[in-house]
Formats: structure tokens, sequence, C-alpha cells
């Protein structure tokens, strides 16, 4: 039977995909009978493909976050709360409203942005990836009447590898729209070795739409600094790239907290990719913080929060903790015009990852679309 408390102790760290998706099953399967609290410092959840809406001007910041006050499940409190320590030994959190104990530690509290290691990029001002820089993006894109762009990634892994592409096409359909596209240059950075490497197809499909629109592409390089002065980008190879407009993907890792608890390593925390279990003994880490191999990108988080579910479930009833972490999930890309295609990429099942690439079409936008609407029910119980 359950090794702990006959009401067991959940304490789930990140209201994200993972934290969502694990704190709603755990609801669901074990309702009272598990004490699950799902702590997050912030009011509202936003999914990431909303933030180059609200950039381009497709969708206002507040009408794109979910407030946590719709989160309401059987078994769980949510407390809106900042995580100031974590013994990941003795399972106990801090926070700057008291103290929390878990029998089940789980967390899954994303990547952060570091721009302390690339002089030049600030957050809320010359990135897209927060939304206080999406904010100050949707605010000084309608001022820009031409110039040099440079879309720059400061170092991988990032949370959501096609993100970059789309800004580069979405960038291009919103200039011309403006009538300034003649006026400007785009040129996108990216440490990869293409933009979607798992997948060929996706990554030759984004390349030809690039040089149809007149889009440049250097790989295997990132973004070292952002001079202003001198309106210039510096790359780790040494190359000065032209720069009136610079729209960064800033590095990331863990966040402090969880770095000065003595998790992780490179900045991120080593966990078994299958099993999502850390060498603390009933302590998880799940999503993008979390060192698996596989894409940080929501679907995956919640893919991995699936597994951990359900071994919790299987420990608390004594069951066998035979569930894994697929590895898989689906990426819709905006390749501009309206279009949307789809990447299935598959991290786990065979020796290399793979990525099967679907042609934008009409039908992959409704599915797109169905996907935030599927979760705006699941976990908010907001219809439509």
């Amino acid at each position: 039977m359950y090794p702990y408390a006959v009401t067991a102790r959940i304490l789930v760290l990140g209201a994200g995909f993972a934290g969502l998706e694990l704190s709603t099953i755990l609801s669901e399967e074990l309702g009272e009978r598990a004490e699950v609290t799902l702590i997050d410092q912030s009011d509202s959840f936003m999914f990431g493909f909303s933030k180059l809406d609200v950039m381009f001007g497709h969708a206002s910041s507040a009408s794109a976050r979910l407030p946590y006050r719709n989160f309401v499940k059987p078994g769980v409190r949510f407390r809106q709360e900042t995580i100031t320590t974590i013994d990941p030994n003795a399972r106990r959190v801090k926070t700057d409203a008291g103290a929390y104990d878990a029998d089940v530690l789980v967390i899954a509290l994303g990547a952060d942005y570091d721009v302390s290691t690339t002089p030049g990029v600030v957050l809320g001002e010359n990135e897209f990836y927060s939304v206080a820089g999406a904010e100050r993006m949707r605010e000084l894109l309608p001022t820009f009447a031409g110039g040099r762009v440079v879309i720059g990634i400061c170092g991988a892994p990032y949370k959501c590898p096609p993100a970059p592409s789309e800004c580069a096409l979405m960038l291009h359909d919103y200039l011309v729209e403006r009538g300034v596209r003649s006026s400007a240059t785009i040129t996108l950075t990216t440490p990869l070795p293409s933009p979607v490497p798992p997948s060929p197809d996706t990554s030759r499909a984004l390349v030809e739409a690039f040089g149809e629109r007149g889009i440049e592409l250097f790989t295997n390089v990132r973004v070292t600094s952002v001079d202003a002065e001198r309106k210039i980008a510096v790359l780790d190879d040494g190359r000065e790239l032209g720069c009136d407009l610079f729209l960064g993907v800033p590095k990331q890792r863990a966040p402090d907290v969880v770095i000065a608890s003595g998790m992780t390593e490179n900045g991120w925390v080593t966990v078994d990719p299958r099993t999502l279990t850390t060498r603390f003994e009933g302590v998880y880490a799940v999503g993008d913080l979390a060192n698996t191999g596989a894409p940080k990108a929501g679907v995956f988080a919640e893919g991995a929060a699936r597994a951990v579910a359900k071994n919790v479930i299987a420990k608390f009833s004594g069951g066998d903790e035979t569930a894994k972490n697929p590895g898989a999930g689906s990426c819709y890309i905006e390749f501009g015009a309206g279009r949307i295609a789809r990447v299935d990429v598959d991290f786990f099942s065979g020796p290399k990852p793979t990525g099967t690439f679907q042609e934008p079409s009409p039908a992959l936008r409704a599915e797109k679309q169905l996907f935030g609407a599927s979760r705006r029910a699941r976990w908010f119980g907001m219809n439509g």
C-alpha cells in the first residue's frame, strides 16, 4: 500500500502545462484522498504561443491570460506565493507566505531567462519570450519604419524551438501589411544546425519559406552580445551583424531557487528521462527545467506530467509504477499568410529523434485552435 499517510500530501511547484495537467489528473483519480497543493507566483496562465499573438497585435495580454482562480479541482488547493527555498532531501518548501512539507514533491517551475551572460539583452526591452517583452514589442513594432532586424537566439536549449522561425515569418507579414517590408532586412540566427533538427522536412520547408521572403538564416551560431549604440549583434564566431531592431531569445536555465536547492547540473535538473525521478526520494522534476533530452515545449511537459501522475497514483494505491514519459508530441508552426503546419516529434521510441512534417493547411489552424480550447476547458472550465 501507499507508504505515506492515508491522505497523501502532494506538493506541485509551478502551474504551467505540467503542473496543471498533473494536478488535474490527481484530482480526477484521487479526489479528496490526496491533498494536492499547487503553488505559482503568478495569478494566471498563458499559452506560450499567445505571446506571438500579443507581440503582433492579434490579442491583448489581458485576453490571453487564464486566471488561476478558475482552476477549481476537488482535492487541489492553489496558492499564489513565491517560492523562496526548496529542500529536496526533506521535501520541504518555503514561500513568502509559509512552509509546506510533502510526501511527494513535483517541481515544474519551468525555465527562467538569464540575460546576465549576454550583454545588451534586457528582459522586457529587446526580447519577445517573456510576456513583458512581447508587450514591449507590441508597442515598438508600429514605430519601426525600416532597417536591419535580427532575431537572435542567445543559447540552447530554449523553450518552443519553432518560435523564432514563426517570429521571422510573422514579422515579414506584419511589415508587408504596414508597407515597409522593402525597407527592412530580417535575419534569424540560431545555435542549432537547422530550424527543427529532428525533422529535416520541417527544416527544409522553413528554409524554403525564408528564401521566398528574403529572410536570411545563420545556423550554428548564437548571439553573445548586443550593442545598441553601435547597432550591432555580435555572434560567437566573431561576426557582427548590423542591427537596428533586436528581437532576442534569451539564454535559459532552471530558476534560481531550484539551482540553489542543489538539484541542477549545468543549469538544468537531472532526471531519469522516462520516469522524471530525481536522485532525491519522492521528488520529481517535470517540464522545461528537467534535462530529459526532449524539446522544452508545453505539449512535452504535459506528456511527462501524465506519466508522473500515473506513477504517483500507482504508488498511492499500491500498484506498479510502470508509466513512462513518451517524449513525443506535436508542435504547430505559424508559416505566415494565415497558414499553420505541424511537426510530430518522437524522441524516445527509436535510436534517434524523428519528426514528421504536416504541410500547412486550414485544417491545422482549426486543430491548433482546438488544442488551446481543449486545455482551457479541461483546466479552467472554459467553453468556447
